[in-house]
């Protein structure tokens, strides 16, 4: 009987830390077309290689993803990682990737966008893109590990979800805005727009209105600087105006962001996600407009170069991943079986195993095209699942100067105690994340506690 009860006990910690999905997925996809000589071997070779190529181990765990410049390290390329790890279902990378993120926010809780090595900021500030990458790999990682476990992804991704929401969606507008402290209406990014994320976010946060008027807006953009600029098939420009205008504060990007270049290439990629997940009209048109701009206007894959004018005309010259595997993915909604498997080919024979951006996207393209980039089926989450009894509350960013946001159960009251015990404030929450202003209080260790439904919880700050 005892060794019986050791061995289900043993089975049971076992579950708990086991994968929901072991790599590889091959997930069919109720939408579009899959390439006909797909092979998750070929994710997987990919991967490895990215793998050993770029991540480096930094202390306490963590991991860092090796830029262009090898002593830098990107929050895009952390993203980036932690989509490929946690769909590799490489735990122990994608932990120690998310606590580099972690351990490099500024004060909006977002990654400052350029670190040099394991630690020293370099280029202060949130980068979008690499919020919205951790935001949804952190859904995937709470479908493939649960939460249970010293990291509570769960919480976490309502964390970022709604730092995303409050510092990187203009307010009233629904426009991404391309970092924490720049943007909006006077300039943004469509090679961002991830409204394949979003509509998770909203399900995972119980926010579907909002998260759908920025995925509408997104296509609104995007069709805006198409129609506005004349633009054959879906090449969209590296930054413009919400208007699908020119950003006249584009001057310092290439080209001044008028062209579909580096930027601008990743969007057919993130758009066809929306697409084979969610089956959206307007991703389907945006995806066969660039399949087509490939398949009938340069006469296949074989001919795609790192850069064109949206009108069309070439001023690329090379023929590499980045823009070959996004518009393999926009082949997966061009009704084309012959030209997608002739896409999947062109990428999969392309060999750029030491270039950062070319490589990694690489990797990311093909875990789509062979169906290991999907929706986990529990991509939801209701209030009903928060119990404050088990650390769903949680304080960032902490220690702060000013601003706290405590992150706990709606209807949950609020106080704020001074480092001499009196309470200096009481408030009643009304949605998951409540902002707590001591700006003008003096520095030291407040307390604040959190009750709800007679359960309660006190977590200690640092105001400095």
């Amino acid at each position: 009987m005892k060794n019986l009860l050791l061995i289900t006990v043993a089975f049971l910690c076992l579950k708990s830390y086991a994968q929901k999905q072991p790599f590889p997925a091959n997930v069919a996809f109720t939408n579009g077309l899959m390439a006909s000589n797909k092979n998750s071997l070929d994710a997987q070779n990919n991967y490895n290689i990215w793998k050993t190529n770029f991540v480096e181990a930094c202390s306490n765990g963590r991991y860092r993803i090796k830029f262009d410049n090898p002593s830098e390290t990107v929050s895009e390329g952390i993203g980036y990682g932690m989509l490929l790890a946690v769909y590799s279902a490489d735990k122990t990378l994608f932990d120690g990737l998310w606590l580099y993120y972690k351990g490099n926010v500024n004060s909006n809780g977002v990654m400052n966008w350029k670190i040099n090595g394991c630690s020293g900021v370099n280029g202060p500030n949130g980068a979008t893109d690499a919020e919205l990458d951790a935001a949804f790999a952190l859904i995937v990682a709470d479908y493939q590990w649960t939460s249970a476990g010293t990291i509570n992804y769960k919480n976490d991704a309502k964390t970022l979800i709604a730092a995303i929401k409050t510092h990187e969606i203009e307010a009233s507008t629904f426009v991404l805005k391309p970092g924490d402290q720049f943007g909006g209406s006077d300039i943004t990014n469509p090679s961002y727009f991830s409204p394949a994320y979003y509509r998770a976010f909203g399900t995972f946060t119980n926010d579907t209105s909002f998260w759908n008027s920025v995925a509408a807006k997104s296509y609104t953009v995007i069709n805006n600087n198409l129609t506005v600029n004349n633009a054959v098939g879906g090449l969209v420009s590296d930054w413009c105006e919400a208007s699908g205008a020119y950003s006249s504060q584009a001057g310092g990007y290439n080209n001044g962001g008028k062209t579909y270049t580096y930027d601008a290439a990743r969007t057919p990629w993130r758009i066809a996600v929306d697409y084979v997940w969610y089956g959206s009209a307007d991703a389907k048109t945006y995806s066969k407009k660039s399949s087509d701009f490939v398949r009938v206007t340069l006469g296949g894959s074989s001919n795609i170069k790192d850069g064109y004018n949206q009108n069309g005309s070439l001023i690329g010259q090379w023929h590499n991943a980045t823009f070959v595997g996004a518009f393999a993915c926009a082949a997966m909604a061009g009704e084309n079986q012959t030209h997608l498997d002739a896409s999947y080919t062109d990428l999969k024979n392309l060999n750029e195993p030491n270039s950062y951006f070319n490589h990694t996207l690489k990797t990311l393209y093909s875990f789509l095209l062979t169906g290991n980039f999907y929706l986990p089926p529990t991509a939801t989450l209701s209030t009903g699942d928060f119990d404050i009894e088990k650390s769903t509350v949680t304080l960032y960013p902490n220690p702060s100067s000013d601003k706290f946001t405590v992150f706990a159960p709606e209807n949950s009251v609020i106080l704020v105690i001074s480092p001499q015990g009196k309470i200096i404030s009481e408030q009643r929450s009304t949605t998951e994340n409540t902002e707590i202003n001591l700006a003008n209080y003096s520095s030291g260790l407040y307390l604040i506690k959190i009750t709800n439904e007679n359960k309660s919880v006190t977590k200690k700050v640092i105001l400095k």
